[in-house]
């Protein structure tokens, strides 16, 4: 249904595009857990900052890159329209437990192939314990877990996708560019006082901003 009220009519690119991506079938995609995988594996020894960062390197460098005719900004998150990329590094425990299940929900279909089911089988082991989940119901007190699986209260979406929802500052984006994020960046990190011990995550931190830096052609 179209909110015209909010958002005004469709153009005719958007109708037909709407209906194309209505028409698809959405699957799960195992594409991006795989890589996720594979860079967690890459940088054991890496601060956590700094594995976020080659994560998502990672996939930047080695999805798979569609453009749709209709569409005027190219991106995606998937090898496909509508499909659902998994994000192991937040949690595998539901995807594991309903990977037979998908297909047969009362709502939110996605269908999965078995390739696709023997790929999440294959690297599911590497995130048991070690992932957003597993740390996260590790702090919680003992009181806590009680009331949760007596359906008290839920932490479902903040345990599963934590850092989900950002406000992200366009506004600075498009004024300073990604290259004016980068001369910042390193002006902060050669101002740091590395003598102290406070500064060392801030180090990390910064470290991990630039993995992404000039020579990947992320910023010109």
């Amino acid at each position: 249904m179209e909110n015209v009220e909010h958002f005004g009519t469709l153009t005719e690119r958007m109708k037909e595009f709407r209906e194309e991506v209505l028409d698809e079938k959405p699957y799960i995609d195992a594409q991006r857990a795989i890589l996720a995988t594979l860079a967690y594996k890459e940088n054991l020894n890496q601060p956590r900052v700094m594995v976020r960062a080659k994560m998502l390197e990672k996939v930047l460098d080695n999805m798979s890159i569609y453009i749709e005719d209709k569409s005027l900004l190219a991106g995606n998150q998937a090898t496909k329209n509508r499909n659902a990329p998994i994000f192991p590094e937040y949690t595998m425990e539901f995807v594991m437990n309903e990977l037979d299940q998908f297909e047969k929900r009362d709502g939110d279909i996605f269908y999965i192939t078995e390739k696709t089911k023997e790929q999440l089988r294959e690297i599911a082991p590497f995130w048991q314990n070690n992932n957003l989940r597993a740390r996260g119901e590790a702090l919680l007190p003992e009181e806590v877990r009680v009331f949760m699986e007596t359906g008290v209260f839920g932490m479902e979406g903040k345990l599963n996708a934590g850092d989900a929802h950002l406000a992200v500052n366009y506004e600075r984006i498009l004024k300073d560019g990604l290259r004016g994020y980068e001369k910042r960046v390193k002006e902060y990190k050669a101002a740091l006082d590395l003598t102290n011990p406070d500064n060392i995550d801030k180090y990390c931190f910064y470290n991990a901003v630039l993995v992404l830096r000039q020579e990947k052609g992320l910023i010109k």
